[in-house]
């Protein structure tokens, strides 16, 4: 059985991949053969020139919140502005909770 494809995404570049998943292959972005990101297969790139989206997404990744489908529903919530982003960080660094739940979290205190 072949694996399915998931996406790789590449930051600085604004670029994401389908490949097929290989966890011990480390992705080269094809344009600036930089290491590329594992964004998972539930993920839809935003567009080249919207930056604040891209903003978003690089806080996403690196903090570790990926984009893969759990069951029929879906990655789950991931905020969108960078609003709901900033909003989401305080609270984290309020309660201390991590990053990564405190970015899942569809409602922040």
């Amino acid at each position: 059985m072949a694996n399915g494809k998931t996406s790789y995404v590449c930051l600085p570049c604004r670029v994401s991949y389908k490949q097929s998943y290989d966890r011990a292959r480390q992705r080269i972005c094809p344009r600036c053969a930089g290491p590329m990101i594992h964004a998972g297969s539930a993920f839809a790139a935003p567009r080249r020139r919207d930056v604040a989206a891209w903003r978003t997404l690089t806080v996403l990744l690196n903090a570790g919140v990926g984009f893969h489908k759990n069951c029929c529903g879906g990655p789950g919530y991931r905020p969108r502005t960078l609003r709901d982003m900033k909003e989401r960080m305080t609270f984290a660094r309020r309660s201390g909770t991590s990053a990564a739940e405190a970015l899942v979290r569809r409602d922040v205190p």
